[in-house]
């Protein structure tokens, strides 16, 4: 069952990282470049790790939710800092 869930977890990562790639071969609206995919990927993939980690180490359900949501609200807050910029840091886009 755990390669079987990896495996999930990994092709929702490319899944989501295609969504942007096909959407640009239709509209000009999305513009991401090389370093986009990366940054998106190392995040995606990174938060993936994170997540099958605690799922298989963690064995309190309340420590594991919490640790899972935790995750979850660090991997959308760095994606919106990286996107538009909410907390106007230097790493922040346009």
């Amino acid at each position: 069952m755990n390669k079987k869930r990896t495996i999930i977890m990994l092709s929702i990562v490319v899944s989501l990282l295609l969504t942007p790639l096909i959407a640009m071969q239709f509209t000009e609206e999305v513009k991401w470049t090389l370093m986009d995919f990366i940054i998106a990927g190392f995040i995606l993939f990174g938060a993936a790790i994170g997540l099958e980690y605690f799922i298989r180490k963690v064995q309190d359900n309340k420590k594991k939710i919490g640790l899972i949501l935790c995750l979850v609200a660090i991997v959308i807050l760095v994606w919106m800092e990286l996107a538009v910029g909410i907390f106007s840091s230097p790493i922040s886009g346009s």
